[in-house]
């Protein structure tokens, strides 16, 4: 009988972890359509990519310093500040500097072909980082998700501009965006068992306010503003930098951070799907087969990926 319930609770711990990591996905994955409302285009430009990136890290971090207040949370450890120095560079302004200046260039279709990659290279980072490791079936299942995710992504990308796809210079933001991410994904999950999901973000969001708030308010546009930029701001503000960062790091401590970045191949398709009404676009059979076979190695990989008692811990000092 105890065998029984110390095997099923780690199994449930797991399955938690990919639910919070897909409830994550799903909040960035409205990032993209998001960033391109609130920065509009180069024809039509909103709202400037700094102000986006260095105004919702203000934003989030004023909300996580009242939340770090309220729940008298301790200050972290001196060995944390490093990964938590990581997360900032990475999550805070790296990913979404980069992001924001690619999407005044490219669509969020064009943008999908590049950041597909962000599992993939994840789960290279966690393995790297981490000293976590998973048999060879996981990395062909993680290859074969990230191939459909950019083949579908190049598709789309295609049918949008009228021919083929051409690699310019946006797209090499959004290479440097997707290595971003996936150093602050993974730095940040290094001490997520130690301080807890919810405070990792805010701790990262309150150690570079003292750079985002000043900066915030210097550089608060002077011209009209359309209220879809507005809205947009907000939400990059408060779900992309903040909420949606309570359920990924939860996710990935509880889930292993090699199995549950895999969740993020769902990101694309999950972004097409929020574009239907902010951004006009459609969504067709296509679509829905390609997410479905994502679907499919997404579970696969999850089988695959090595048992718990073999994981190596998710925190280590440094």
């Amino acid at each position: 009988m105890s065998s029984t319930v110390h095997t099923q609770a780690p199994a449930n711990q797991e399955t938690l972890g990919m639910w919070l990591g897909v409830l994550g996905v799903a909040f960035f994955a409205i990032t993209l359509p998001m960033t391109r409302l609130a920065t509009g285009t180069a024809d039509a430009p909103q709202l400037s990519p700094w102000f986006v990136t260095l105004g919702r890290a203000a934003l989030a971090g004023l909300l996580s310093a009242v939340f770090l207040l309220v729940t008298r949370s301790p200050r972290p450890q001196a060995h944390q500040w490093k990964p938590l120095g990581m997360a900032v560079l990475g999550n805070v302004i790296g990913y979404p500097l980069l992001l924001a200046y690619a999407l005044r260039v490219v669509t969020a279709s064009h943008a999908a072909v590049i950041t597909a990659l962000l599992p993939l290279v994840s789960a290279m980072v966690a393995a790297w980082v981490l000293h976590q490791r998973a048999r060879p079936g996981f990395w062909i299942c993680a290859a074969v998700g990230s191939a459909l995710v950019v083949l579908f992504s190049v598709l789309r990308a295609s049918q949008h501009t009228g021919g083929g796809f051409g690699f310019e210079w946006a797209d090499l933001l959004l290479v440097g965006a997707v290595i971003a991410a996936s150093f602050g994904y993974i730095y940040g999950a290094q001490v997520t068992p130690a301080l807890g999901a919810e405070r990792v973000i805010c701790w990262v969001c309150v150690l570079a306010l003292p750079l985002t708030l000043p900066a915030t308010v210097l550089l608060w546009p002077q011209q009209p503003v359309a209220t879809s930029a507005w809205v947009g701001f907000v939400y990059v503000g408060v779900f992309s930098m903040w909420i949606g960062f309570f359920a990924w790091y939860r996710g990935l401590a509880l889930g292993g951070a090699l199995r549950v970045s895999q969740t993020q191949l769902l990101q694309p398709f999950l972004s097409i799907l929020a574009a239907v009404p902010l951004l006009g676009e459609a969504l067709d059979a296509v679509t829905l087969g390609f997410a479905a076979a994502v679907v499919v190695t997404v579970v696969i990989s999850k089988k695959l990926s090595q048992s718990p008692a073999a994981r190596a811990p998710l925190a280590r000092s440094p």
